[in-house]
């Protein structure tokens, strides 16, 4: 049988457990899914510890992850468009990715371009289908905006930097060392401030003129939530995709009309990805910018699936830059 990392507990990184699983044959309308590399994300970091989030978890034990590419090995009845062989990823509900093999729902599966690999599609296809409806649709980037980018070197950040700079924008992120801020300014951030030694408040406000910028991308949550509403120009977007510091507090509504009118929103990939026709748009607005060279896939570490605790580790820690992937067969 198959080889998964399992969870029977929520908790520390140590809860992982390597064992078979039983897979089966795909039902109606899914695929059977061979998975040649696992991405790694945060939010998995939430799930596994029991953190609140806007995404189903499914009762334990549970199979983490919901980002992989892999071969389509076996179709279940009324799946049009797809034959076993096929290269495909997700990057949506519901969990299973932390598996050598899984089922999962046809209508969210998208085929792979030629020339892009496996391991680049598992490390861009969740944060690369997030920073598309984040810079395209929950605020649309037009060349000459100020963007504020935080965590701007880990595997989101950097996307969302490089795709930024290449819609024209002036980009300014946060990091946490010196060493990350080269790694975030090669991504294309065009300020980046090092936490305990630089105010990025002060920053945006020196790079507008004190007007403010036109988004912040906020995924720290607690520690800069309220500092990156000091950011923002009158009517700017405030999207809140994550909280690695932990929940912010609650926000006043009125305290948005008093800042400036400002937009204040918690996105998620179920709701911008629910429809097919947006999935595949999307995906295919990111796989263009992947093949022209203006968006890359940092893939900076790698383990086999069976160390998913020790991906874990290094992810809390901060120790990682750009994208971390798991091999399901090594």
């Amino acid at each position: 049988m198959p080889m998964a990392a399992v969870i029977h507990e929520k908790g520390a990184p140590d809860v992982f457990c390597w064992e078979e699983v039983e897979v089966g044959a795909p039902g109606r309308g899914e695929v059977r899914v061979r998975n040649e590399a696992v991405g790694v994300n945060y939010v998995d970091t939430y799930h596994r510890r029991g953190m609140p989030h806007p995404w189903p978890v499914p009762a334990l034990p549970l199979v983490l992850g919901f980002e992989g590419a892999g071969v389509v090995t076996d179709i279940g009845e009324d799946v049009e468009g797809l034959s076993s062989g096929d290269r495909i990823a997700y990057a949506m509900p519901p969990h299973g990715a932390y598996s050598q093999e899984r089922i999962y729902p046809a209508e969210k599966v998208v085929r792979v371009p030629d020339g892009i690999g496996a391991r680049d599609v598992a490390a861009l296809m969740l944060k690369g289908l997030t920073a598309q409806y984040l810079l395209r649709r929950t605020y649309r980037v037009e060349p000459g905006d100020v963007i504020l980018v935080h965590a701007a070197a880990g595997g989101m950040g950097q996307i969302l930097c490089q795709w930024g700079k290449h819609l024209g924008a002036i980009v300014i992120g946060t990091v946490s060392t010196s060493e990350k801020a080269e790694q975030a300014r090669a991504a294309g951030c065009d300020h980046a401030v090092v936490h305990g030694e630089g105010d990025f408040v002060a920053t945006v406000r020196d790079v507008t003129g004190g007007e403010g910028c036109a988004v912040v991308y906020e995924s720290i949550g607690r520690d800069t939530f309220r500092r990156s509403m000091d950011c923002l120009r009158p009517l700017g977007m405030m999207a809140s995709y994550g909280h690695a510091s932990g929940p912010s507090d609650p926000v006043d509504v009125i305290e948005l009309g008093a800042r400036g009118s400002l937009f204040l929103t918690r996105p998620a990939i179920m709701h911008y990805m629910a429809r097919r026709e947006d999935l595949v748009s999307g995906s295919g607005e990111l796989f263009e910018v992947v093949q022209s060279g203006a968006v890359r896939a940092a893939v900076n570490h790698v383990y086999p699936l069976r160390e998913a605790a020790e991906a874990h580790r290094m992810i809390e820690a901060r120790r990682t830059t750009g994208a971390t992937v798991l091999l399901p067969f090594e």
